[in-house]
């Protein structure tokens, strides 16, 4: 858990800028970016995360490929997914948000198979573009105002 806007603004910066080291690009962090740029008057998170993870990829060495680095899929489920819980507690300041969110159950880094099966998330398509969930459908989600 988190203990700072500190913390997140760390990892929003060092993605944002490519210079956050490779081992504090988690789960966890993942979901604190996210959560960053949902809040953020300047970003739209569906929008900017995934250049931002593929430029931030690039820069650590990680090619973005059928089979590893940016997951176009579990990138915007996960916004998505953060931004569903996010809803009614608009009031908590950034930290207290990411970690709303990562106790919601997202903390969990298996939580996605709920939705997806394994052969169909991890299918080249599913990396390169959003592919509907083929196990249960995602919570009703609706992009609003922050």
């Amino acid at each position: 858990m988190y203990t700072s806007e500190k913390d997140i603004l760390h990892i929003a910066h060092g993605l944002r800028d490519r210079t956050l080291p490779k081992p504090d690009w988690t789960h966890e962090a993942h979901f604190a970016a996210a959560v960053w740029l949902i809040r953020s008057p300047l970003h739209d998170a569906e929008r900017d995360m995934p250049d931002m993870i593929r430029r931030y990829n690039l820069a650590c060495g990680v090619a973005n490929t059928d089979t590893e680095g940016y997951h176009e899929t579990i990138t915007l489920a996960s916004i998505r997914m953060a931004s569903l819980a996010l809803t009614g507690f608009e009031a908590l300041s950034l930290y207290k948000a990411v970690n709303h969110v990562l106790k919601s159950g997202l903390g969990r880094s298996d939580w996605i198979f709920r939705y997806w099966s394994r052969p169909v998330l991890f299918t080249p398509e599913a990396r390169k573009s959003w592919v509907e969930p083929d196990v249960e459908a995602l919570p009703v989600y609706a992009a609003g105002p922050k």
